[in-house]
């Protein structure tokens, strides 16, 4: 039955991919675009690599991989953009607000 048998030791694997340029490009866009930009790094997980999401005045937002939260903080640094952790400071309400409006008028989006 083998209850009592010791198992290999597995390794954590992340399933997603890494950044690539195209995220960063898309992340550098949405900077130039939109007023009021702000990152937020979200740390990594077991199925995601470290991401950064960027939130507009308007609660617009997206999400891209980023490399490390160093990187994230180059990259914000370089943008001129506000950069904080999630863990620590958490979502602004207006991205809560965006994503509400969002839902109760999809045909706007």
């Amino acid at each position: 039955m083998g209850l009592f048998r010791r198992r290999k030791p597995t390794r954590a694997v992340s399933q997603d991919r890494v950044a690539d340029r195209a995220d960063l490009e898309h992340l550098e866009s949405f900077v130039r675009t939109r007023p009021g930009v702000e990152a937020y790094i979200e740390p990594r997980t077991t199925v995601t690599e470290t991401t950064v999401i960027l939130i507009a005045d308007d609660g617009e937002w997206t999400r891209r991989r980023i490399d490390s939260p160093d990187g994230a903080r180059r990259f914000a640094h370089r943008l001129g953009i506000p950069i904080y952790d999630v863990r620590l400071m958490g979502y602004p309400q207006r991205m809560r607000d965006f994503n509400e409006r969002r839902k109760r008028r999809p045909e706007l989006y």
